[in-house]
C-alpha cells in the first residue's frame, strides 16, 4: 500500500453484523480480534443463543449467578436446562448461523483471529473467501508494518469454547518473534487492563503477552475481551497498549494510521 495506511480494528463483535459490515469503511484493512459469537448478552438478556433456547427468565437467572461468582450454581442450572437436549447439535447450528452472517459482513481485506467464545473448528468453512485471512500464532505485513496475532483465551471459570493452557498460549506468543503490532484477544496481565468495572471482576490476562511486550517492545499491543476496562490504554515502556473497545455495543472500530 503506497502513501498513508489506515487500519480499523474491532473486537468482541458478538453478533453485531450490521455494524461489522461498515467497520472497514475508509480503511485499507480491517483487523478483527475475535469473539464473533453471541451466546448471551449481559446488557440485554433477550439476545443470544441462550435466551433463544431457554427464554429471558433463565437468562436473567444465569447472569445473576455468574455475576455473583456462583459458578457452580450456574453450571448446575445449565445442566438442568440442557437435560434431554442435544446440546452440541443445537449450539453448533446456532453458531453456524451467526458465523454465516459475520463472515459475510467482513470487508476485503480482513485479518482475523479467534476470541475465547469462538469455535475455531468451524471457521474454515466461512473464512474460505477472498480477502479474509485467519491468523493465530502467526504474523503478516500490512502497509510495511509487521502484525502478529494470538487468538483465544486462557482457562477461566466460565469455561468458554476456545481456552488453551498457559504453555500453549505462551508458545503462540513466542512464535511471533519481534513485531510492530501485537494483536491478541485477551490483554496482557496488567490489573488496570484486566478489570471489568461493570462485571466487577478481573478477566484473565496473559503473562506471556506482558513478557513479550517488555522484551520485544512493539509499537502497539491491541486487544479486547474486557468490555468495560478500568483503563482502556496505557504505555508499557515503548509500547502503547490499547483495548480497541466492545464493538457489539459501540459499533465503532478503533483506527490507526501511519
Amino acid at each position: 500500500m503506497a502513501g498513508t495506511t489506515r487500519v480499523h480494528v474491532v473486537s468482541d463483535v458478538h453478533g453485531n453484523s450490521e455494524a461489522l459490515a461498515r467497520a472497514g469503511d475508509g480503511a485499507d484493512a480491517l483487523i478483527c480480534l475475535g469473539d464473533l459469537v453471541l451466546f448471551l448478552d449481559y446488557a440485554d438478556h433477550s439476545r443470544g443463543i441462550f435466551p433463544d433456547l431457554f427464554g429471558v427468565e433463565n437468562a436473567d437467572r444465569i447472569v445473576e449467578l455468574r455475576t455473583a461468582r456462583r459458578f457452580d450454581e450456574a453450571r448446575a442450572l445449565g445442566r438442568e436446562l440442557w437435560a434431554g437436549l442435544d446440546r452440541e447439535q443445537l449450539i453448533e447450528g446456532a453458531v453456524r448461523r451467526q458465523y454465516a452472517a459475520m463472515f459475510a459482513a467482513f470487508p476485503s481485506p480482513t485479518y482475523a483471529t479467534y476470541g475465547n467464545v469462538d469455535v475455531p473448528a468451524l471457521w474454515p468453512e466461512y473464512a474460505d473467501r477472498p480477502g479474509v485471512t485467519v491468523l493465530d500464532g502467526q504474523r503478516t505485513e500490512i502497509g510495511g508494518r509487521v502484525f502478529g496475532f494470538v487468538g483465544g483465551g486462557l482457562p477461566s471459570p466460565m469455561r468458554t469454547p476456545y481456552e488453551v493452557d498457559a504453555e500453549e498460549y505462551a508458545a503462540k506468543v513466542e512464535a511471533l518473534g519481534e513485531v510492530d503490532v501485537l494483536c491478541s484477544h485477551i490483554p496482557p496481565e496488567v490489573p488496570e487492563l484486566c478489570y471489568d468495572t461493570v462485571a466487577r471482576r478481573f478477566e484473565r490476562g496473559s503473562e506471556a503477552l506482558l513478557s513479550a511486550i517488555r522484551r520485544t517492545r512493539p509499537r502497539y499491543a491491541l486487544f479486547g475481551h474486557v468490555h468495560q476496562p478500568l483503563a482502556r490504554r496505557m504505555r508499557i515502556g515503548a509500547t502503547e497498549c490499547v483495548n480497541v473497545g466492545h464493538f457489539a455495543s459501540t459499533g465503532r472500530p478503533w483506527a490507526m494510521e501511519w
